[in-house]
């Protein structure tokens, strides 16, 4: 029997030298991402990744920084995160070394690029929606906003009251003495005196976390005392004004209020929160976003570790003018951002808002901004509209979701903010390259097949 199947031999050796560039064929996302990059720096738009480098040529070569953006900006595409992953595809897949011209930083470059470059990274969210703006993609016209809850590199079972901290951080720095004192008498005191034993480098980062979580439990008391302030000014103006002193015992003074015993920080990650999404409870971050309804363009982006919505309506407008360049003329939004104070701002510098009022069972306080956004949303211009917002928003989190945004891999708020930033810069860098738009060819629709 004779087979005809095609010439295989993993020895076989290659007559000529292969290149990369035959290897990752021309309408490909990772040609685009490279694309893009490219135009960035000939626009001199990365210039802030290139200020922490010597420009003297001194010292030991280091790896291009367009490179990297471009290898953290494709991974981020593909769902690729990870430092030690990335490391791995710069090895086996062939459009990470194409990007990289098969140079292999290892995971501990990739992660000291990305933290070093934070703020620089961040900021490509910027400029890729700049791209989207130029391609048409974004109008300004009506956006959709709503938070998601992403779980944190923290688990819940991490959370600690005031007192198991102290305990905790008691029983680390009596260990942190014992062997100390073993090895001064060992080895003579040759160590500064203000570090840990070599032997207790982890528990010193432990240390430092819980010192973290004290403070951030500490901060949560100062709020209490500030609000319980806030309370007894209120009482005495009211006093004032109707010349009578207010019915009940006087209130607490502020310097009294403290904070419940039951209160919690997290002693892994202590700027993380215990947050609740529609699977339940998870330790994590709020990531905020504002999509243009109609293309799915992320237009806004914040991550705060904020329990709710309540106080973000206004911070993602404002974050919409810096980001964006300017207001939407329309705000969808959910019950959660519902405040009456948000309500009086509806219309404001020409942009109007549309917001599922909250409702209060037996409430007797007249709402009468909650009343007339009632109203608006109840004519059928509102309910058209407003139907748009889940159409808009969620599909931008469900394509997140899908391409790997299940938990945060980095700890604290600027670092995972940086995290939830790439996420929300790549879903716009796709939507670009769906839209078949080459970056230095805006609104010129590119003709190769899907």
């Amino acid at each position: 029997m004779s087979y005809n199947f095609r010439s295989y031999g993993q020895d076989q050796l290659f007559l000529m030298p292969p290149s990369v560039q035959e290897w990752v064929p021309e309408e490909s996302l990772v040609r685009f991402v490279s694309e893009v990059v490219d135009e960035l720096e000939k626009r001199g738009r990365l210039g802030e990744f290139f200020a922490q480098y010597r420009s003297d040529g001194w010292g030991a070569a280091a790896y291009h920084p367009v490179m990297m953006v471009k290898v953290m900006l494709y991974g981020y595409s593909v769902g690729l995160t990870s430092s030690r992953k990335l490391a791995e595809a710069l090895r086996m897949d062939v459009g990470f070394r194409y990007l990289a011209a098969n140079q292999q930083p290892d995971h501990r470059t990739i992660a000291v690029f990305r933290t070093a470059h934070r703020e620089a990274l961040e900021g490509l969210f910027t400029e890729i929606l700049l791209l989207c703006k130029e391609a048409g993609l974004v109008k300004m016209g009506r956006v959709a906003l709503d938070g998601r809850r992403v779980a944190g590199s923290a688990a819940q079972d991490a959370n600690r009251t005031r007192a198991q901290v102290q305990e905790e951080v008691t029983q680390l720095l009596n260990e942190a003495a014992r062997v100390d004192a073993e090895e001064d008498a060992q080895h003579g005191p040759d160590m500064g005196g203000n570090e840990l034993p070599a032997g207790l480098k982890k528990a010193g980062d432990r240390l430092r976390r819980l010192k973290e979580a004290l403070q951030v439990l500490g901060e949560k008391e100062k709020a209490l005392q500030e609000e319980q302030r806030k309370k007894i000014e209120a009482r005495h103006e009211k006093a004032k004004q109707s010349g009578r002193t207010p019915r009940g015992p006087e209130p607490k003074a502020p310097e009294k209020v403290e904070l419940p015993p039951n209160a919690r920080a997290n002693a892994t990650d202590p700027e993380s929160r215990l947050t609740k999404n529609r699977r339940g409870y998870v330790q994590g971050y709020n990531g905020q976003a504002m999509a243009e309804c109609g293309s799915q363009v992320i237009v806004a982006q914040e991550l705060t570790n904020a329990e709710n919505d309540l106080e973000q309506f206004l911070a993602m407008l404002k974050r919409c003018r810096q980001q964006a360049g300017r207001a939407p003329e329309q705000v969808l939004a959910d019950a959660g951002y519902w405040d009456e104070a948000v309500g009086a701002r509806d219309g404001e510098g020409g942009t109007e808002f549309l917001i599922a009022p909250m409702h209060w069972k037996n409430e007797k306080t007249p709402r009468p901004h909650r009343d007339r956004m009632a109203q608006k949303l109840a004519t059928e211009a509102g309910r058209a509209a407003y139907a748009q917002r889940c159409s808009t928003i969620e599909p931008v989190f469900g394509q997140m979701e899908m391409r790997g945004l299940r938990r945060f891999l980095l700890r604290g708020l600027k670092k995972v903010g940086l995290e939830w930033s790439l996420w929300c810069t790549t879903h716009n860098l796709l939507k670009l390259w769906r839209a078949k738009l080459r970056p230095s060819m805006p609104r010129r629709l590119v003709t190769y097949s899907a």
